[in-house]
């Protein structure tokens, strides 16, 4: 799928128009999505590594300075600049300089960077952007380089590192992942007698005890409460949707030639057709105008987004909340998901040196996980979730075997034409009761192969 160096200008538009399916697009939605992850942990000052790395130059004999672009603002932004603050700290070699790009214009610039020869050493993407990166010759493989550099593939999460292989190559260095969650207010859960000793819900794992555990909620709380606060469409229920659809064992919506559309449309069905329940039996309060603050102010039970929250309910005063994955509803464990990744995108020389460098840099990244963590996301090393500064942070341990149950995407260039204009499209209608299940997974097989055509 690989194509040679330099964009053409239709290229470039393509991936340009993408921006706007971006996981901070809401369509107007109250909810913060993707860009959410890059913005909402509030910052914070990052402890020494625990793990520094004698200096390597790469093997040049000289200093290496390194361009790296990044996404990332707020808390993800504090913690991103204090690794590379520290990584500089312990490796006077080589030299990391850190450029922080607006989250919606990064995409485009660095496509059209790479494409002038003028991009950075070092840059950033999600795993589910990596197909098409590839694909317009943006990023290139770590497989020359990763031995020289000590990479252990091995030691990473496999689940994470595979989302990240194309065609037998490592195109990136996962250093996190950013699941689909559940959130719980504890003492409202309480109130309903629901919450156990333990300080975690009472809760039966399967469908009939998911309904129960909400129908309980809606008959014990004040009216003014909402047991289950979620998006009315769009991002969140279509992960939660992709979660149910997984666990039912549900194939991707794509075929594994990346050319044919192939939605399980029974599976898909039964997925949609459970959510739609939790709507319509008012579980989920209709309309709701800002589901997050709804949470946030302690007014609703539960909430399912990404684990990019969790530090903005750690900054609220008197929010007492936990948190866990998704409940299986359905036949296995299953969620939604997607994952930061270190990518080395194409550049005028490919200088090795600079290019052992750069993967020392972003393997360095990944050994110290428990930084990057505090704003919530799962660290993709198995080895930083015991260390003591990992455990040390609330909450995440209790979603960090999360990770090897993220259901990610197949590697196709089309995933986010399809999520907008496919995917949110029907089962935004399903959620509004305007379309029955079934008619959405006939119209999403056929606006998938529709896509996938052009």
């Amino acid at each position: 799928m690989k194509k040679s160096y330099g964009l053409s200008v239709t290229a470039l538009l393509s991936v340009s128009l993408m921006l706007s399916a971006c996981g901070g697009n809401n369509n107007g939605n109250a909810s913060p999505s993707d860009s959410a992850a890059e913005s909402s942990a509030p910052a914070s000052s990052a402890p020494a590594s625990e793990s520094a790395a004698p200096s390597d130059n790469g093997g040049s004999g000289e200093k290496v300075n390194l361009s790296f672009w990044t996404l990332f603002d707020g808390g993800d932004g504090a913690n991103m600049q204090a690794l590379v603050d520290e990584f500089n700290k312990t490796h006077p070699d080589i030299q990391v300089k850190n450029t922080k790009l607006v989250w919606g214009e990064y995409y485009t610039k660095l496509i059209t960077a790479v494409g002038n020869g003028t991009g950075p050493d070092i840059g950033i993407s999600h795993t589910s952007r990596l197909p098409d990166l590839i694909d317009q010759g943006v990023v290139t493989s770590y497989d020359d380089v990763a031995q020289d550099a000590s990479i252990d593939w091995s030691t990473f999460n496999q689940n994470l590192l595979n989302a990240t292989v194309v065609d037998g190559e490592h195109y990136a260095v996962p250093i996190d992942t950013h699941p689909f969650i559940m959130y719980y207010n504890k003492k409202l859960l309480q109130d309903a007698g629901l919450l156990g000793e333990d300080g975690k819900p009472v809760l039966e794992q399967s469908a009939d005890g998911f309904v129960k555990f909400l129908e309980t909620l809606k008959s014990k709380l004040p009216a003014k409460d909402t047991a289950f606060a979620l998006s009315p469409s769009n991002d969140d229920p279509y992960r939660l949707w992709w979660a149910l659809y997984s666990q039912l064992g549900g194939n991707d919506v794509v075929a594994d030639d990346l050319k044919t559309a192939a939605v399980d449309a029974d599976k898909g069905a039964k997925a949609a057709d459970y959510i739609q329940k939790l709507y319509t039996a008012g579980y989920i309060k209709k309309n709701d105008p800002d589901f997050y603050k709804n949470f946030q102010s302690g007014t609703a039970a539960i909430m399912m987004t990404g684990v990019w929250a969790t530090g903005t309910w750690e900054s609220t005063k008197g929010l007492e909340f936990g948190a866990m994955p998704i409940p299986k509803i359905f036949d296995q464990p299953a969620t939604w998901g997607d994952s930061h990744t270190i990518i080395l995108p194409t550049t005028k020389s490919n200088d090795a040196a600079k290019r052992k460098a750069a993967a020392i840099f972003a393997n360095w990244v990944a050994d110290n996980g428990q930084i990057w963590a505090k704003a919530g996301h799962i660290p993709s090393k198995p080895s930083v979730l015991e260390k003591e500064e990992f455990k040390a942070l609330p909450y995440r341990s209790d979603y960090a075997s999360v990770a090897d149950t993220v259901k990610f995407s197949k590697p196709s260039t089309k995933v986010w034409q399809i999520r907008d204009n496919s995917s949110f499209k029907f089962l935004n209608e399903v959620w509004a009761n305007k379309m029955s299940p079934a008619d959405a997974m006939a119209k999403m097989q056929e606006a998938t192969q529709k896509i996938l055509n052009e």
